[in-house]
Protein backbone atom coordinates (compact mmCIF):
# COMPACT_ATOMS: atom_id res chain seq x y z
CA UNK A 1 0.00 0.00 0.00
CA UNK A 2 3.25 2.31 0.85
CA UNK A 3 4.23 2.24 -3.04
CA UNK A 4 1.38 3.30 -4.83
CA UNK A 5 1.37 6.50 -2.00
CA UNK A 6 5.24 6.83 -2.98
CA UNK A 7 4.35 6.57 -6.13
CA UNK A 8 1.55 9.28 -6.47
CA UNK A 9 3.49 11.37 -4.16
CA UNK A 10 6.62 11.20 -6.89
CA UNK A 11 4.02 11.96 -9.36
CA UNK A 12 3.20 15.06 -7.78
CA UNK A 13 6.58 16.14 -7.27
CA UNK A 14 7.63 15.96 -10.93
CA UNK A 15 4.29 17.69 -12.34
CA UNK A 16 5.02 20.78 -9.89
CA UNK A 17 9.04 21.11 -11.06
CA UNK A 18 7.75 20.75 -14.52
CA UNK A 19 5.07 23.16 -14.45
CA UNK A 20 7.57 25.35 -12.50
CA UNK A 21 9.89 25.43 -15.64
CA UNK A 22 7.19 25.75 -18.34
CA UNK A 23 6.42 28.73 -15.99
CA UNK A 24 9.79 30.37 -16.31
CA UNK A 25 9.53 29.92 -20.02
CA UNK A 26 6.55 32.40 -20.54
CA UNK A 27 6.09 35.77 -21.40
CA UNK A 28 4.94 38.81 -19.80
CA UNK A 29 2.49 41.71 -21.64
CA UNK A 30 4.49 44.99 -20.96
CA UNK A 31 2.80 48.02 -21.05
CA UNK A 32 4.52 51.43 -21.03
CA UNK A 33 2.99 54.70 -21.08
CA UNK A 34 5.66 57.61 -21.45
CA UNK A 35 5.10 61.56 -21.61
CA UNK A 36 6.63 64.02 -23.32
CA UNK A 37 6.87 67.16 -21.86
CA UNK A 38 5.99 69.95 -23.72
CA UNK A 39 8.76 72.44 -23.39
CA UNK A 40 9.81 74.17 -26.63
CA UNK A 41 11.56 71.93 -28.90
CA UNK A 42 10.97 68.72 -26.42
CA UNK A 43 9.65 66.36 -28.80
CA UNK A 44 12.07 64.14 -30.53
CA UNK A 45 12.70 61.62 -33.58
CA UNK A 46 15.31 59.41 -32.52
CA UNK A 47 14.87 56.22 -31.17
CA UNK A 48 13.91 55.99 -28.08
CA UNK A 49 14.85 52.37 -26.11
CA UNK A 50 14.23 51.27 -22.36
CA UNK A 51 15.61 48.74 -20.05
CA UNK A 52 13.75 47.64 -17.10
CA UNK A 53 15.15 45.82 -14.23
CA UNK A 54 13.68 43.87 -11.11
CA UNK A 55 15.66 43.87 -7.82
CA UNK A 56 17.32 40.91 -8.59
CA UNK A 57 18.99 42.51 -10.99
CA UNK A 58 17.31 40.44 -14.30
CA UNK A 59 15.69 42.82 -16.79
CA UNK A 60 13.98 43.13 -20.29
CA UNK A 61 15.61 45.50 -22.62
CA UNK A 62 13.37 47.22 -25.83
CA UNK A 63 15.28 48.70 -28.55
CA UNK A 64 12.82 50.59 -30.31
CA UNK A 65 9.78 51.41 -28.48
CA UNK A 66 8.26 52.52 -31.51
CA UNK A 67 8.71 49.04 -33.75
CA UNK A 68 8.64 47.06 -30.44
CA UNK A 69 5.15 48.31 -29.95
CA UNK A 70 3.62 51.31 -30.72
CA UNK A 71 -0.46 51.54 -30.16
CA UNK A 72 -0.95 55.17 -31.62
CA UNK A 73 -2.77 55.38 -34.63
CA UNK A 74 -0.95 54.49 -37.86
CA UNK A 75 1.32 57.41 -38.86
CA UNK A 76 1.45 59.04 -35.70
CA UNK A 77 4.96 61.12 -34.77
CA UNK A 78 5.66 59.33 -31.32
CA UNK A 79 7.83 61.17 -28.85
CA UNK A 80 6.60 65.12 -29.72
CA UNK A 81 5.72 68.08 -27.29
CA UNK A 82 2.94 66.79 -24.61
CA UNK A 83 2.19 63.11 -26.09
CA UNK A 84 1.52 60.89 -24.60
CA UNK A 85 2.30 58.16 -26.45
CA UNK A 86 1.23 53.77 -25.72
CA UNK A 87 3.21 50.67 -25.93
CA UNK A 88 2.59 47.38 -25.50
CA UNK A 89 4.23 44.26 -26.21
CA UNK A 90 5.95 40.77 -24.84
CA UNK A 91 9.10 40.02 -23.38
CA UNK A 92 10.39 38.13 -20.56
CA UNK A 93 8.65 37.78 -17.25
CA UNK A 94 10.58 39.12 -14.54
CA UNK A 95 10.57 37.31 -11.35
CA UNK A 96 10.16 40.48 -9.60
CA UNK A 97 8.28 43.95 -9.93
CA UNK A 98 10.23 46.56 -11.90
CA UNK A 99 11.56 48.56 -9.84
CA UNK A 100 14.24 50.60 -12.36
CA UNK A 101 14.27 51.44 -15.61
CA UNK A 102 17.08 53.12 -18.14
CA UNK A 103 15.66 54.79 -20.91
CA UNK A 104 17.95 55.82 -23.41
CA UNK A 105 18.08 57.91 -27.03
CA UNK A 106 20.15 57.10 -29.47
CA UNK A 107 20.34 60.98 -30.59
CA UNK A 108 19.36 60.44 -34.15
CA UNK A 109 17.33 62.29 -36.94
CA UNK A 110 16.95 66.31 -36.22
CA UNK A 111 16.08 67.76 -33.20
CA UNK A 112 17.94 64.58 -31.12
CA UNK A 113 17.00 66.40 -27.76
CA UNK A 114 14.20 65.27 -26.04
CA UNK A 115 12.53 66.52 -22.64
CA UNK A 116 10.30 63.26 -21.08
CA UNK A 117 8.49 63.91 -18.29
CA UNK A 118 7.76 59.91 -16.97
CA UNK A 119 7.41 56.62 -17.59
CA UNK A 120 4.62 54.12 -16.30
CA UNK A 121 5.19 50.40 -16.60
CA UNK A 122 2.42 47.67 -16.08
CA UNK A 123 4.12 43.72 -16.19
CA UNK A 124 1.53 40.78 -16.19
CA UNK A 125 1.60 37.62 -17.27
CA UNK A 126 -0.16 33.95 -16.62
CA UNK A 127 1.05 32.62 -12.77
CA UNK A 128 2.61 36.59 -12.36
CA UNK A 129 1.00 38.93 -10.56
CA UNK A 130 0.57 42.36 -11.94
CA UNK A 131 2.78 45.19 -11.07
CA UNK A 132 2.70 48.41 -11.76
CA UNK A 133 5.50 51.30 -11.42
CA UNK A 134 5.67 55.01 -12.42
CA UNK A 135 9.24 56.72 -13.06
CA UNK A 136 9.32 60.30 -13.12
CA UNK A 137 12.07 61.29 -15.12
CA UNK A 138 11.35 65.45 -16.02
CA UNK A 139 14.92 65.70 -17.61
CA UNK A 140 16.02 65.83 -21.16
CA UNK A 141 17.96 63.45 -22.96
CA UNK A 142 20.27 65.30 -24.85
CA UNK A 143 23.55 66.23 -25.43
CA UNK A 144 23.07 69.92 -25.70
CA UNK A 145 21.69 70.81 -23.17
CA UNK A 146 22.44 69.82 -19.19
CA UNK A 147 22.42 67.10 -17.94
CA UNK A 148 24.33 66.46 -20.92
CA UNK A 149 23.17 62.63 -21.59
CA UNK A 150 21.17 60.34 -23.70
CA UNK A 151 19.87 57.76 -21.07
Amino acid sequence: MAIPAQLILSFFLIFSFSTTALADDEDCVYSVYIRTGSIIKGGTDSIISLKLEDAYGESVEITNMETWGGLMEPGHDYFERGNLDIFSGRGRCLDAPVCSMNLTSDGSGTGHGWYCNYVEVTMTGVHTPCSQQQFTVEQWLALDTSPYTLT
